[in-house]
């Protein structure tokens, strides 16, 4: 799309005491392979089956400032396309712009804030990045 949209949940992040520990609980009880970031949950496009989409589950330590407002305990990552024109839009339309568009070998991120004051990642992913970091498959949480 041209205009840049949403197309998915990139990822969940919450804040918590402690994150090592939250992390092991997860692997533990639930079975989640965790990391130093947390979690990757791998799936594949439906327009696209032959590539993976990721999708990153992160606890965060509760004094985090990442989410921006302290009293947030938590912030969702959203897929987009074309994040460039979707701020552009965004920014046109009145949106707070909460960090501009910073860019990374494993793609773009910004953070605006919604209506309810609740700050949010756009993440344009290039998940072939994420196919070279994580060739072992098993390592994910995958299906």
């Amino acid at each position: 799309m041209k205009d840049g949209r949403i197309v998915g949940i990139g990822g969940i992040f919450f804040k918590c005491e402690n994150p090592d520990k939250t992390k092991n609980w997860y692997n533990e009880h639930l079975g989640i392979k965790t990391d130093d970031w947390g979690a990757s949950f791998v799936s594949r496009k439906v327009n696209k089956p032959k590539e993976n989409a990721y999708l990153q589950w992160s606890p965060f330590k509760d004094d985090s400032d990442y989410f921006g407002d302290r009293g947030q305990q938590f912030m969702v990552n959203y897929r987009v396309e074309n994040i460039d024109k979707l701020i552009e839009r965004l920014r046109s339309e009145g949106i707070k712009i909460c960090k501009e568009i910073e860019s990374y070998d494993y793609g773009k991120f910004a953070h605006i804030e919604d209506v309810n004051g609740l700050r949010m990642e756009l993440w344009e992913p290039i998940d072939q990045e994420f196919d070279k970091m994580y060739k072992d498959i098993s390592k994910l949480n995958v299906e």
